[in-house]
Formats: C-alpha cells, structure tokens, sequence
C-alpha cells in the first residue's frame, strides 16, 4: 500500500472534487439515456469510518465546508447521534465487546431515518441524531431538510461492517499502539473491538480512500482508489 502525504484541508478537497466528478458522470449517463427521464431527488452518501479518537467529525466538517465552498449543500449525522438506549447497550454489561460490535448503535434506525431519506426518490428529510448518550433519552431533534443533489456526510466507529450504502467511504486508520495511547483509560475495554472490527471487517480494503493518521499532524493517505 502506497502513502501520499497530505494535510486535512486538501483532503477534503480532493474528495469535494471527487463527489464532483461522480455527480458529473451520473449527469452525463442520464443525458445519454434518452429511454429514461432524469431521476428526481438524488444525493449522495459518504462515510467517514474510524475510531473514536481517530478524528472522523473533523474530517466530515471539513469536507461540508469544502462542499459548500463549491456550491454544494450538505448534511453532517454522528453515528454516535443513534446509539441505543442504556438499557439495550449495557444490557451484558458496561464493557461487554460483543455488545458493542453489534448492539450498541440503533442501525435499523440509521436505515430508516438517514439513508432511506436519501435513497433514489426520496424525500431528503434526514432525522439528524435519535438518542442522547447522556440524558439516556430521546433527543428530540427537527428533521433536516437536504435538498436533491446534496451530500449526506456519516461519521462515526464501526461503519463499515453493515452494508450502508456509501457512494465513498473513507477510513481513518490508527496502529494498535497509537490507537491505545490516544484512547483514555476509561474506553480502553473498547480496543479488542476495534481490532476484532480490523480483523474480521477489514475496513482498510473496504474503503475507498484510507487514511494514516497515528500522527494526526500529519496525516497519510491512500488516494480514492480506483474500484
């Protein structure tokens, strides 16, 4: 695997022109389709994929202001907005690893009210977070609305095992080591989840785009690798 050195700010910009560069093609398949009207109310969707120390909000926000500056609007969802209620999460215990592989984060509803909205004809109207963590209550939130052609940015741990349907995933890798050095004492049960999610997901070739950042100073990346 072959690194570039890069700093935050051009990778959001390499991949802002990126999803320009997807959005033109998908216009210009449309335009050679004659038999076929234009789809209404497209969007796309990219994952941020990481730890939760590996930085993916700042990436995401970065990239949502790349997209604005190029006239494009966009909608940034925390994954961490839809963990499941404490009853649910904890139910094996506080630090129960397998629960937090497979339970902790409401993926039904991430379905439901974030990428069903963006789905092909849909109606954009985007629930932006479900649960609050702390209150261990209902946040209440207005759904957004995401106009057609707008970019829904998803980031948070753990996404890229369930099959969400990202036009471009990003993964935001950490070594064991840097990873156990950055996460605090109390998340640290949480490392044997993250290298089970390595093992057995294998986001680094899931992804399309991979991203070194035990230096998060400066970062490395893959480049968005041909598919």
């Amino acid at each position: 695997m072959q690194w570039e050195s890069i700093t935050w700010q051009r990778m959001a910009e390499r991949l802002a022109g990126h999803l320009d560069d997807l959005d033109n093609d998908l216009d210009n398949d449309r335009d050679n389709d004659r038999d076929n009207a234009p789809e209404q109310g497209t969007w796309q969707r990219v994952g941020i994929d990481g730890a939760p120390v590996a930085g993916t909000g700042a990436l995401a926000g970065r990239l949502a202001e790349a997209l604005r500056l190029r006239g494009r609007p966009s909608l940034v969802v925390a994954a961490d907005g839809f963990l499941r209620p404490a009853s649910l999460r904890f139910e094996f215990g506080r630090q129960d690893v397998d629960s937090y592989l497979g339970g902790w984060y409401d993926t039904a509803a991430l379905w439901r009210e974030v990428f069903g909205p963006t789905d092909p004809g849909g109606t954009g109207r985007v629930l932006p977070d479900l649960w609050d963590p702390v209150t261990d209550r209902a946040t209440r939130s207005p759904y957004a609305e995401l106009p057609p052609g707008g970019v829904l940015l998803v980031h948070g741990p753990l996404l890229l095992g369930h099959w969400y349907p990202f036009d471009l995933s990003v993964h935001i890798r950490l070594s064991a080591g840097a990873l156990a050095r950055r996460t605090e004492e109390s998340a640290r049960w949480t490392l044997p989840a993250f290298a089970r999610y390595e093992a057995e997901t294998d986001p680094v070739s899931a992804a399309d785009a991979v991203v070194r950042a035990d230096d998060p100073r400066h970062p490395a990346w893959t480049g968005i690798r041909n598919r």
